[in-house]
């Protein structure tokens, strides 16, 4: 419980330290927010009415204390460019990104650990070295060519899926479904990779263990030694780097989701960057980054689960 505790404090006070950065960096931007709602020719008087009403001449510190206020309280402000409440479109994106995200950590895994297993177990044959071959392309090229590699081969090549767009998984699961599974999947490959590579050099440090030469000499079938009891112990690091590689996953999504015209929380982020949509800009960031350190969190808590020897104090 102690060390929930303290992981809860140190989650509370780096989202704080993330608020402040966030604020600072929205504005150190060029520009005038008060000049974006009405526009360059607007009226000076009628400017200078705006930012006052706006809080804009407050000192900074009394406007950040205003933000971050509404932000405890559910008052996230309204979006200058879209002209809707933050918190309410926001939630609506969370869902949207939430499913690609879901999707590639199951494509990695499913991918990713076979592979690792296989790799360790045939070390230096063939198989080895097509698993590494595979990893080391998912590594070396980046998101963005895999998923225009994939609008090209399964889009317009083969017209399996579609190449943009967003479907509400309420209203048609399936089509949200084929909407998300090729951005999913440029997303996966390259975290199949890392997860890959992980999974390979877990196994081959348990394989060499006394306990598995004793599993063996007992007659255990080597599926049993294999699955059982060696990926077993070398299952937890690959799933902490999972968990890790959530906040990678919510940096690639912006450039995915802008990729495949994917209206989820990467492409509001891009299109607050854009429109310099300051109060959005600041809203997502500070959401993005409070998802991936409770995911985090959820990883440390299930490697108990995992593995029985961990415990937390």
């Amino acid at each position: 419980m102690s060390y929930l505790a303290r992981r809860g404090a140190l989650f509370v006070l780096t989202l704080f330290l993330i608020s402040i950065v966030t604020f600072a960096i929205t504005h150190i931007l060029p520009g005038d927010v008060a000049m974006m709602i009405m526009g360059t020719q607007s009226n000076p008087t009628a400017l200078a009415g705006l930012r006052e009403s706006l809080g804009l001449n407050d000192p900074l510190i009394e406007q950040y204390g205003r933000w971050i206020g509404g932000m405890l309280t559910g008052d996230w402000g309204v979006s200058l460019r879209y002209k809707e409440p933050i918190a309410a479109l926001i939630g609506q994106k969370v869902t949207a990104s939430a499913m690609i995200v879901v999707l590639s950590l199951l494509i990695a895994l499913a991918t990713a650990i076979p592979l690792g297993v296989v790799s360790a177990v045939y070390r230096d044959r063939w198989q080895d070295t097509a698993g590494s071959g595979i990893a080391l392309a998912g590594i070396s090229l980046p998101d963005f060519f895999w998923g225009i590699v994939l609008i090209l081969l399964i889009s317009r090549g083969l017209g399996w899926l579609p190449s943009s767009g967003y479907a509400s998984p309420t209203e048609d699961f399936w089509l949200a479904f084929r909407h998300a599974l090729l951005p999913a999947t440029a997303l996966g490959l390259s975290l199949m990779a890392h997860l890959t590579r992980m999974t390979r050099s877990a196994m081959l440090e348990v394989l060499g263990q006394d306990f598995i030469r004793v599993c063996r000499a007992k007659g255990l079938g080597h599926g049993a030694v294999v699955f059982r009891h060696a990926l077993r112990n070398a299952i937890s690091p690959v799933v902490t780097v999972a968990g890790l590689q959530l906040g990678y996953l919510f940096g690639s999504i912006i450039v995915i989701e802008s990729l495949f015209n994917y209206t989820g929380m990467g492409w509001l982020t891009y299109q607050a960057l854009l429109n310099r949509d300051v109060p959005l800009i600041q809203s997502t960031v500070f959401v993005i980054a409070a998802v991936v350190m409770l995911a985090n969190l959820v990883v440390d808590v299930l490697y108990t689960l995992i593995d029985p020897r961990v415990r937390l104090e």
